[in-house]
């Protein structure tokens, strides 16, 4: 005879109690997420500069003014790059990439009325440098010739990802406009973007039959991103990338820089010099003295407090120093000053708006915070000496330990990012 299993409210809450740990149990020791996009190869060499060809889309016109940006981060000896131009020009030196001469690009449709025809050009760039067949690519980065790359940085970043997979890499605007106007999942192609060389064999064999399809769009990397779209791949972001749709002072964004590697910076004619008394060439030379001694650490942001005489410190290595009278919320600092205008003023209330939080920028001088910017870096065996410089803009009252300081040492060791790390950005 079969007996009937009687559990009274007790004996039942206790059974229910116990699958649901073993529940647990289980979903803590077997249960395995699904598999991140970012995975590094192991079984690979690990990525260098030779991996990576760069392709610069520059004009007869643009080419002249925009070769000391070029000059910044190109090497002959460690980096591959093309320029691709609309006309031959005169023979350069070898500080400088060769350079290309584009398709002949009339047979494609271009309908966006008041646009630039030159973006099929410039779009078409991706798939004339794919089709070059350089040997041992793992990545293509394209950019414009006033993008300035950080080399060393996009190494790093890219090494995070499997190049044998297919992967388009960059980042969308800051400007909240420009991003409804385009797309938020596309990759502005000033700041520059990366496409894996799985990717771009097969992007290449179909991109023509693409432009045909998006005539009616307006720019270069509407046509690359409509068509990577096709082929079922969306955007990976990565925040170091900046196409800098804004106008006036980077300040804001240069000293509350993300956590992320700086990996580029466009439109630099655009903007005002980002260090003061000095051209936008010698300006961002400056700047690249510091990336390149430690550029995993550049633009980085340390916040310190000085309790004794009630200060704030806050660091953007490599570009300048703040010091607030006070003690300011860490939240605060990160978010970026507002010392640049939009990219289209007056056009619309979209166009005032960020991609980003803000906080407002004193219009009185003796509101802000007393700014130092970098004078100089001096590696050596004991780590790096970075010296900053007071910047005096008007005459303030402010305490004595901020009136008597007219210069600041930082001592850093230089950041070697491992790949975990690089992963967690």
């Amino acid at each position: 005879m079969l007996k009937t299993l009687n559990l009274n409210p007790s004996r039942l809450k206790n059974l229910l109690l116990i699958l649901s740990l073993l529940l647990i149990l289980y979903l803590l020791f077997y249960h395995h997420a699904p598999p991140s996009p970012i995975i590094p190869r192991a079984t690979d060499a690990p990525l260098t500069r030779r991996h990576i060809v760069f392709a610069i889309a520059s004009s007869f016109q643009s080419w002249p003014r925009r070769k000391p940006y070029i000059r910044l981060w190109y090497s002959p000896e460690s980096t591959r790059a093309f320029a691709f131009l609309d006309r031959v020009v005169a023979p350069g030196n070898d500080s400088l990439p060769p350079v290309i001469v584009s398709g002949d690009t009339s047979r494609f449709p271009y309908k966006f009325r008041g646009g630039l025809r030159s973006a099929i050009r410039v779009a078409r760039v991706v798939k004339e440098v794919v089709d070059r067949g350089e040997e041992g690519v793992r990545w293509y980065v394209f950019g414009d010739d006033d993008t300035v790359f950080v080399v060393e940085n996009l190494v790093r970043t890219l090494a995070k990802y499997d190049h044998d997979r297919w992967f388009y890499i960059g980042s969308k605007s800051e400007s909240y406009d420009q991003n409804v106007k385009e797309s938020f999942d596309m990759a502005f192609g000033g700041g520059g973007f990366a496409i894996s060389h799985s990717l771009a064999k097969v992007f290449s064999r179909v991109f023509d039959s693409c432009l045909i399809r998006y005539s009616h769009l307006y720019g270069s990397d509407a046509r690359v991103f409509s068509c990577l779209a096709e082929l079922g791949v969306g955007l990976t972001h990565e925040p170091g990338f900046h196409q800098v749709d804004m106008r006036g002072s980077l300040f804001g964004m240069l000293s509350s820089h993300p956590l992320s590697p700086l990996l580029s910076l466009h439109h630099l004619d655009a903007v005002e010099p980002i260090f003061p008394n000095m051209s936008r060439t010698q300006a961002i030379e400056r700047l690249f003295e510091a990336v390149n001694v430690d550029p995993a650490r550049v633009l980085q942001q340390t916040v310190c407090y000085d309790r004794l005489n009630s200060l704030t410190v806050s660091v953007a290595w490599g570009y300048a120093i703040q010091v607030f009278n006070g003690n300011e919320f860490l939240p605060d600092l990160l978010s970026m000053q507002k010392t640049f205008m939009p990219w289209k003023r007056g056009v619309t209330v979209d166009a005032s708006r960020y991609m980003f939080n803000l906080r407002e920028y004193p219009k009185d001088p003796c509101k802000r915070p007393v700014v130092f910017f970098l004078e100089s870096i001096v590696p050596d065996k004991s780590g790096i000496w970075s010296y900053y410089t007071r910047h005096k803009v008007k005459e303030c009252v402010i305490p004595n330990a901020i009136k008597n300081l007219n210069g600041i040492r930082v001592f850093s060791e230089k950041l070697e990012l491992d790949i975990e790390e690089v992963l967690l950005n």
